[in-house]
């Protein structure tokens, strides 16, 4: 009798876990699905799942509407350029909190964590107003330099320096290691999962990041992918939601390949921070 009452009960699990997992990866099915089909099986009713004619061309067409080898460029100059900047920062900073024991210490880290709360469209007044005096909008730069410190990451780091032992760190210093040094060979690839992880979060948020660069440029030489692939929903009069959502998939293909790759860090660093 119990163990039909564990089986159900772990049959129940699995619907659940199912229809949740379903309802998450249905709206990504149904982009690559209109991606592929033609504009009249698009408007057709009842819809149809799989496309009936595959329609290669949509790609072509989404990516031949503008100039999307450029928006890509800097996509990747903006997404990698932020990346290494907050490891750069975050890295001493997370260090410096987990090891290190000075005054103001706490009080400095509640601002991290303060600033970790707010969103950042609500300061992104003063900023541009900075980068304006500076004559920086319209550039790279002023993509970058507003994201070169991540709270996030600093916290999330922490977090992970504080679990390596103490005794790894003290025998380093034995062997007259310098703090530099114990931070980057010991400290870093220890916390190499958390990083793969960061940096995965990092690189997608500011991969797919449509207000920023909205906000800050005004030229196609700097704007970058996420705001050509809005433009495709004005095109021609009316909106070619089999070329927009072709632009789409272009979009987060190399998130995916890039998630693929990382996944196995990933799990990594959930255990890691489980322990």
């Amino acid at each position: 009798m119990y163990r039909v009452v564990l089986a159900s009960r772990k049959t129940v699990e699995w619907i659940g876990l199912l229809i949740v997992a379903f309802l998450f990866v249905f709206p990504f099915l149904w982009m690559a699905s209109t991606a592929f089909k033609t504009m009249p099986e698009v408007r057709q009713f009842p819809p149809t799942l799989l496309p009936e004619t595959w329609e290669w061309s949509n790609f072509a067409q989404a990516w031949e509407s503008g100039p999307f080898l450029m928006y890509t460029w800097n996509s990747i100059l903006v997404a990698v350029g932020i990346l290494v900047l907050q490891f750069l920062t975050a890295v001493p900073a997370a260090y410096a909190f987990a090891r290190y024991k000075f005054p103001g210490r706490n009080l400095l880290f509640g601002l991290v964590l303060i600033v970790l709360m707010i969103p950042g469209q609500v300061i992104f007044l003063p900023i541009y107003v900075q980068l304006s005096g500076w004559g920086l909008v319209n550039t790279l730069w002023s993509l970058i330099l507003p994201y070169a410190a991540s709270a996030f990451g600093i916290f999330l780091l922490r977090q992970a320096f504080m679990q390596v032992p103490d005794e790894v760190i003290e025998a380093a210093r034995l062997d007259n290691a310098s703090e530099w040094k114990i931070m980057w060979t010991i400290m870093v690839p220890m916390a190499k999962p958390v990083l793969v992880t960061f940096g995965l979060f990092s690189f997608i948020y500011h991969w797919n990041d449509y207000f920023w660069p909205l906000i800050m440029t005004n030229s196609d030489e700097v704007r970058t992918l996420p705001i050509g692939i809005s433009s495709l929903h004005m095109s021609d009069g009316g909106t070619l939601w089999n070329v927009m959502m072709a632009g789409n998939m272009i979009l987060i293909l190399p998130i995916l390949v890039i998630f693929f790759v990382a996944q196995r860090h990933i799990i990594k660093a959930f255990i890691y921070q489980s322990k």
